[in-house]
């Protein structure tokens, strides 16, 4: 909630939830969803929340090309070569696969298969050649994956427990850090609960000094509310007596 003489965008909370009561009676939690519901429906933020990140670098993946001299003898080109442009041959056509909205193309299996010559290249040597050298290319990355398999069978258990071994230690790592994280909500907690128990007794005791100010006060006005009134009765008193004195005297 915010007072009225603070800046804008300043909010100071009111709640002690340690220390008050009642957020259990019907009704309650009803009416706080509704309040928190109004306010997100109204609020708009008036500073950057993200500004104390540091800003993002856009051209992370480009480099920058050097500038060339153009030739006193060659044309002007018919269109000039941006300074920056991604770093791979790679990244640069996904770029521009991007910019024209085209779909991303599948995974080709064509260098997998062994097609024979077509019907018209029967009887062409050439296209026999190229299919024959295709099956040895096939022969021989099958050749080479049973030896990665193989060298897999041999020296991938230690790698593996190498890798289970280093997996562990980050295990223990992060549980590390999440003990320390959770240890400090928890003090936070503790000390959030300590600062609003203590501030709860502070605002009950001030409570109780102004009810008892506030009924001082009330009996203070009701006695000189008596008083006046008794003082006014006298002074009628005193009026009514010298108006018979004056009368007897005449008389």
């Amino acid at each position: 909630m915010a007072g009225p003489g603070l800046v804008a965008g300043d909010v100071v909370v009111d709640a002690l939830p340690y220390f008050d009561q009642g957020y259990e009676a019907p009704g309650v939690r009803e009416a706080a969803a509704a309040l928190v519901e109004e306010e997100t429906r109204r609020y708009r933020p008036t500073k950057n929340y993200l500004s104390y990140l540091p800003a993002h670098d856009c051209s992370a993946f480009e480099v920058r090309r050097p500038a060339r001299a153009p030739a006193a003898a060659a044309p002007p080109p018919a269109r000039a070569s941006p300074l920056l442009s991604p770093q791979t041959e790679i990244m640069r056509n996904e770029f521009e696969r991007l910019a024209a909205r085209q779909p991303l193309e599948l995974l080709s299996m064509k260098r997998y298969e062994l097609p024979a010559p077509s019907s018209g290249q029967k009887n062409d040597i050439t296209a026999w050649q190229e299919c024959v050298n295709n099956s040895m290319a096939q022969l021989e990355h099958q050749a080479v994956r049973i030896e990665n398999l193989e060298l897999m069978s041999q020296h991938g258990c230690n790698a593996w427990k190498v890798y289970n071994e280093h997996l562990v230690h980050m295990i223990e790592q992060a549980q590390k850090e999440l003990q320390k994280l959770r240890k400090n909500i928890q003090d936070l907690n503790w000390q959030r609960k300590n600062m609003q128990l203590t501030a709860g007794a502070k605002l009950r005791e001030m409570e109780s000094t102004w009810v008892s100010l506030v009924s001082k006060n009330y009996e203070i006005e009701r006695t000189i509310v008596q008083l006046e009134n008794e003082i006014s009765q006298i002074k009628q008193q005193h009026g009514e007596a010298n108006k018979e004195n004056i009368q007897q005297d005449f008389q």
